[in-house]
């Protein structure tokens, strides 16, 4: 993947880090207030983003890239949400059936993809279906630093796992 420099990338989902989702006690908090996008007030969960993490992203020093189902919708829907401009979206290749012996290998559908596309450039991969198998896959084929960070999809994104990723992408 090229971009406007050697930054390293960080590919981010939405559903779960992003739009928590999931049993949770008390519920979901919502955020009624910050930025919204034409027709976004139609989608159910969209006032679970918090603004407030739109300017923390901008703040890493990262080329920031949309890795979702949501794809170009993410533009469309979810940045505005954030106050983020329009990012980079990994367009997912048809399912294969590398992809089905990858899955019973325990590996995520999108972990080949996303290391393809990182080329050997250091990246950040923010999901909440990280598992082992794709940290071991990653670290065996992946020419660069990775972080395949996990986040608990009740929750979302906290600041301590933006501060984890920032410390990880200042070091690099």
């Amino acid at each position: 993947m090229t971009g406007s420099g050697r930054l390293p990338l960080l590919f981010l989902d939405v559903d779960g880090p992003l739009i928590p989702f999931g049993p949770r006690e008390g519920g979901h908090p919502e955020y009624p207030g910050g930025p919204w996008p034409p027709g976004g007030g139609d989608h159910p969960l969209l006032g679970r983003i918090d603004p407030a993490l739109g300017p923390a992203l901008v703040a890493l020093p990262c080329e920031l890239v949309w890795a979702t189902t949501w794809e170009d919708e993410a533009n469309a829907l979810v940045s505005p949400r954030l106050g983020l401009p329009e990012l980079p979206v990994v367009h997912w290749p048809a399912p294969s059936e590398t992809d089905e012996a990858d899955a019973r290998a325990g590996l995520h559908w999108k972990t080949r993809a996303l290391v393809a596309l990182a080329a050997g450039r250091s990246f950040v991969w923010v999901d909440d279906e990280i598992t082992g198998a794709d940290r071991r896959w990653v670290a065996a084929r992946h020419g660069g630093r990775a972080l395949l960070h996990r986040v608990g999809p009740a929750v979302g994104l906290t600041a301590g796992d933006l501060r984890l990723i920032g410390d990880w992408l200042r070091a690099v």
